[in-house]
């Protein structure tokens, strides 16, 4: 029997699919440890999704934690890379409390981390790589994209005080506009101010369309300079073969303290939630007192349980059934002529028990007969 890739789910055929992806692009396989120190993740921890982590104590009485995320761990164990450029692609498990219960999750993700000299090209290539690697689960999805240099000196050049700031930045990322006209009068904003606010929560929209009114919106030499290294990227990634999937949207929030230029998150169609997200980090590296750049994304493959392909409408190509009286040699010989004709088959006793099949066969005094066939 020669092997099928339909033997595979959703989460494992996008696995192989990605990681030949990055490779491609010269990426090598990064590999880690499972736990890391719990401080690494106390030290940091507005840079995760969540504060709640598994931890144990070791042998030698220090306070481990299972990983809760994969980014951390490589900047922690990496050496600064200067001029140079370092490409990492990773598949690893993270361990964190699930979004709709209580319980901790051991989530697939799989992504890349670009570190070192962090040039227009370089940032294109990672968009690339991000859209291509949702077009790869699915026919029909987006990549919104912000810019988190573009958002602290907006609300900085429109006077937004530091105290403001994550009243404004909820509010946009909710795309609430009339909790941003109450923020204005409360925070005493001039009208031109409220206006753009307002204009920048409710943007969205495909890129070419959507930078015309960012241009219009900009405050000064530093919003300018955020929309060209935009511009930039994105016509990188048209001269690369890609962009067409590639939308503005501002409700993309993350950390100031960590996150410093595009920011990004990819969905799918299928799939209730972002499936992939990431940004350009600089700011996490000085943390670690790096001086290099860095930028990266996760795909968060745990998330295709929930993604059913329309071709996947059966559990088994057959479904053979036999009972008691069926003698072990009989029933071996049928199962081999089966399966040496049909990808999957399932031979059980009794009735199909919920099993989906396209065709239906039993043992009738020593031979094959169809029952039913859904074909």
């Amino acid at each position: 029997m020669t092997f099928s890739s339909n033997v595979l789910k959703n989460d494992e055929k996008a696995l192989m699919n990605l990681r030949s992806l990055y490779r491609a692009y010269g990426y090598t396989q990064y590999k880690m440890s499972k736990f890391e120190e719990y401080d690494l993740y106390v030290r940091n921890k507005n840079f995760l999704k969540s504060d709640q982590i598994i931890t144990f104590n070791d042998l030698n009485g220090k306070l481990m934690a299972l990983r809760p995320d994969v980014t951390l761990s490589i900047v922690k164990n990496t050496k600064d890379s200067g001029d140079k450029l370092c490409k990492y692609y990773y598949n690893e498990n993270v361990y964190r409390l699930s979004n709709t219960s209580r319980e901790f999750k051991e989530r697939m993700q799989a992504g890349l981390e670009c570190q070192g000299n962090i040039d227009i090209y370089s940032m294109a290539e990672v968009i690339l790589l991000a859209e291509k690697s949702l077009e790869s689960i699915g026919e029909r999805y987006v990549l919104d994209i912000s810019h988190m240099g573009f958002l602290s000196a907006f609300l900085d050049e429109l006077g937004v005080k530091e105290d403001q700031t994550l009243s404004i930045l909820g509010c946009i990322s909710e795309k609430n506009v009339p909790e941003i006209e109450k923020l204005c009068r409360q925070y005493k904003l001039e009208g031109g101010a409220c206006q753009k606010l307002k204009k920048l929560t409710s943007l969205y929209g495909a890129f070419d369309e959507a930078i015309g009114v960012l241009k219009q919106i900009s405050t000064g030499s530093r919003t300018d300079q955020a929309v060209r290294e935009l511009e930039q990227v994105y016509h990188t990634v048209k001269s690369l073969g890609g962009g067409s999937h590639i939308h503005l949207d501002f409700s993309i929030v993350n950390d100031m303290n960590y996150y410093t230029g595009l920011i990004f998150q990819g969905f799918i169609d299928g799939v209730p939630a972002g499936i992939l997200s990431g940004g350009r980090y600089d700011n996490l590296m000085a943390r670690f007192g790096r001086e290099s750049g860095a930028i990266g994304f996760a795909v968060y493959l745990d998330l295709l349980e929930r993604y059913e392909e329309e071709d996947r409408l059966y559990d088994v190509d057959v479904l053979l059934l036999y009972d008691e009286k069926t003698d072990a040699q009989t029933l071996a010989e049928a199962m081999k002529t089966l399966t040496a004709k049909y990808e999957t088959v399932r031979a059980q006793q009794n009735g199909p028990d919920g099993v989906k099949y396209r065709r239906l066969v039993t043992i009738k005094n020593g031979k094959l007969e169809d029952v039913k066939t859904d074909d």
